[in-house]
């Protein structure tokens, strides 16, 4: 599912992929389901393939938000314009072992919007994903 979720530079928000041409990639926004296109050359980011950096390891996104989904009962969590005290604690909570030197709090604010997001919207199912990653790595 993370896979079809798409963040694009310039602009706010989350977006569901729905198609794509040679030049042109039409999505959804996730906030007022408008669709919108969207050139190929502009940076478009699919969620499923980011990763937060940790002391050992680069830990998956479906695996940082389904811990914030645990810690928050699968409700929405803080606002991400909360305290930046409030933004790490949560992250903390999440993920303990994150990389102080590579993640920063602009990095946590966007998970926990994206965290919100995807919550609102009922997305937050990823064992789908995690599935995969664990028989990729046996």
């Amino acid at each position: 599912m993370l896979k079809e979720i798409l963040a694009i530079s310039g602009k706010s928000g989350l977006f569901k992929f729905i198609s794509s041409s040679p030049k042109i990639v039409i999505v959804e926004s996730l906030a007022d389901k408008k669709r919108t296109q969207v050139r190929t050359d502009a940076k478009v980011i699919s969620l499923g393939d980011i990763a937060i950096y940790t002391d050992e390891e680069e830990i998956p996104l479906s695996k940082v938000l389904n811990q914030m989904k645990e810690n928050a009962g699968g409700k929405p969590t803080i606002n991400h314009k909360e305290s930046d005290e409030k933004i790490r604690e949560v992250f903390e909570k999440a993920l303990p072992n994150y990389d102080r030197d590579r993640v920063y709090l602009s990095d946590m604010r966007k998970v926990v919007l994206w965290y919100n997001q995807l919550c609102e919207n009922n997305m937050l199912d990823f064992t789908e994903e995690e599935e995969n990653e664990t028989s990729s790595a046996e």
